[in-house]
């Protein structure tokens, strides 16, 4: 089902089925979820796509320009992917929040002016790695947990007390999202031993 290596494959793009890492960037960087209450867009469409059966959440922090996620994508949301319907969702969402809170001018970062669209939030091409082994997805679990306390970031001083990650879901096994599952359980049918 899976490849052999223990290298990750990368990917701009999703299927269903594999347990896939994945980033996705605000358009250019801006920090617009420094704020609690866009963060909480992104819990939203995760716990309903979750709660459809489209998706399996087993680990995420979000950032204050980007998310990080490790996922596996069940089914189609209609005709879009769940990936793509998260994205658009929470798009639609920050656009109308911006109008809302502070007018036309806060969404000049995100003017593309394309023949389709007229604003983008999201960095086309999100990085997708497939996790083809358990060395691979711990080290990817370990990152997310770990990357809001870099010199960096420095987002909290202890992962397992930052309400959006699922740091303190893997220290005390208390989901306080209703959509986690625990990637260590999902190792006895997917990956060998290592």
């Amino acid at each position: 089902m899976f490849p052999k290596s223990d290298r990750s494959v990368r990917h701009s793009a999703t299927e269903l089925g594999p347990v896939y890492f994945l980033t996705a960037t605000v358009n250019s960087w801006n920090k617009l979820l420094s704020e609690d209450r866009y963060k909480d867009e992104i819990i939203a469409s995760l716990r309903l796509l979750s709660e459809r059966g489209k998706i399996q959440v087993f680990a995420f922090v979000i950032m204050p320009n980007h998310i990080h996620l490790i996922w596996r994508l069940l089914e189609r949301n209609g005709k879009e992917s769940p990936q793509g319907s998260m994205l658009k969702f929470t798009a639609h969402r920050f656009k109308q929040m911006l109008l809302d809170e502070h007018g036309a001018d806060a969404l000049i970062p995100y003017d593309i002016k394309r023949h389709n669209k007229a604003y983008e939030f999201w960095q086309r091409d999100s990085l997708a790695v497939i996790l083809i082994s358990k060395p691979v997805a711990l080290q990817k679990l370990n990152y997310i947990h770990n990357n809001l306390l870099t010199e960096r970031w420095q987002v909290a001083a202890n992962a397992a007390e930052y309400k959006y990650s699922s740091a303190h879901y893997y220290q005390t096994g208390i989901d306080n999202f209703g959509f986690l599952h625990n990637l260590h359980d999902e190792f006895l049918g997917m990956f060998p031993e290592a």
